[in-house]
């Protein structure tokens, strides 16, 4: 589980969650209210938020891989914004995926800038200027900071897990979500729900009632035939580790041991020898996510280990297909009523 999501958060609300509910309301009340009157600096491009209720792994990555490959696809030149790890660039930085180190940049934008240039600032309205003005950009996609980003967002879509959906319904500290629901709904223009499961029914409702389209989408291994019928020792350093786990023995391969780790975990060097040689002394192989490989790259892994290593690619599959290009679409024209308003 992530290590910044108690185990508890996606569990049933217990006394933890009851015991945290005056901090709750207190932290609502703040988030609210910056959701209402955060100063949102108008873009001179389109910008599309892939967004989620709460803390915690959703898929959000892949998604707006796969939007940006949309976007291209209708003749944009697409942008990601990202954060990055902890927010530490004032100023822009242009991701290098062949040199910059996961530590510095964070793993989601090392991955993401594999597929547009990426644009890591916890000021994203100058990683906007820099995208647009020095690299060509004209379609902007924000990964996350639909809570606390400072530029005008034109389409905001918000993943929710199949699995998980909103954990325990309750705001940070006692519960997952970043704010209340209600107060995040008014902000959001469509639904995402990524996999199977009931745990996301009762937003989803809830945004069906608000008039919010709703969309499916799901994971899949971009080559499941390479794992068939192989024997592995699994591990991840993700959100919610189980989902890799399910991915890995769904491509037809048998996970004989797994071993989760926090979300964006930096691995030491104890800790791969120990993973090298339990797998040794089992038979198994090595297999880990897209995120944990990048990580992986540019920390503690010999060249021995990386070579030994399989790594399971994903990618976002919308059940309805001309989903990805209404989403770009709508966006588009979002931001042309927004040029026309002034």
């Amino acid at each position: 589980m992530a290590s910044e999501a108690p185990p508890f958060w996606w569990e049933k609300p217990d006394w933890r969650a009851f015991a945290l509910s005056p901090l709750s309301a207190i932290y609502a009340a703040v988030a609210g209210r910056r959701l209402r009157r955060a100063p949102r600096e108008k873009i001179p491009a389109p910008v599309l938020c892939v967004g989620n209720f709460t803390v915690g792994g959703t898929g959000k990555t892949p998604v707006a891989i796969a939007l940006a490959g949309q976007a291209r696809d209708m003749g944009f030149s697409p942008g990601i914004l990202s954060r990055g790890h902890g927010g530490g660039f004032s100023s822009p930085h242009i991701v290098d995926p062949h040199h910059d180190a996961a530590k510095h940049v964070g793993d989601e934008p090392l991955l993401l800038a594999e597929h547009a240039p990426v644009a890591v600032s916890a000021n994203r309205a100058a990683g906007a200027r820099l995208l647009l003005e020095g690299y060509g950009c004209d379609f902007l996609i924000m990964d996350d900071g639909f809570q606390s980003a400072r530029i005008h967002i034109d389409y905001a879509l918000m993943v929710v897990d199949g699995r998980y959906g909103l954990g325990n319904g309750r705001v940070i500290p006692g519960g997952p979500l970043r704010a209340r629901v209600v107060d995040q709904l008014v902000y959001t223009h469509a639904l995402l729900r990524m996999g199977e499961g009931s745990a996301a029914d009762t937003i989803v409702r809830q945004a069906a009632r608000a008039g919010k389209p709703v969309f499916d989408a799901r994971s899949r291994s971009r080559d499941p035939g390479r794992f068939a019928g192989r024997r592995f020792l699994a591990f991840a350093g993700i959100g919610h580790p189980d989902k890799f786990f399910d991915s890995v023995s769904g491509t037809g391969a048998t996970v004989a041991q797994s071993r989760p780790f926090p979300d964006h975990h930096f691995y030491a060097a104890d800790e791969l020898e120990e993973l090298l040689t339990t797998a040794q002394a089992g038979g198994l192989e090595l297999v880990t996510t897209a995120k944990d490989a990048v990580r992986l790259r540019h920390g503690a892994a010999s060249p021995d280990f990386l070579q030994r290593l399989n790594v399971l690619e994903i990618e976002t599959v919308f059940d309805q297909k001309l989903a990805p290009a209404r989403i770009i679409r709508e966006t588009v024209e979002s931001w042309k009523l927004r040029r026309l308003a002034g």
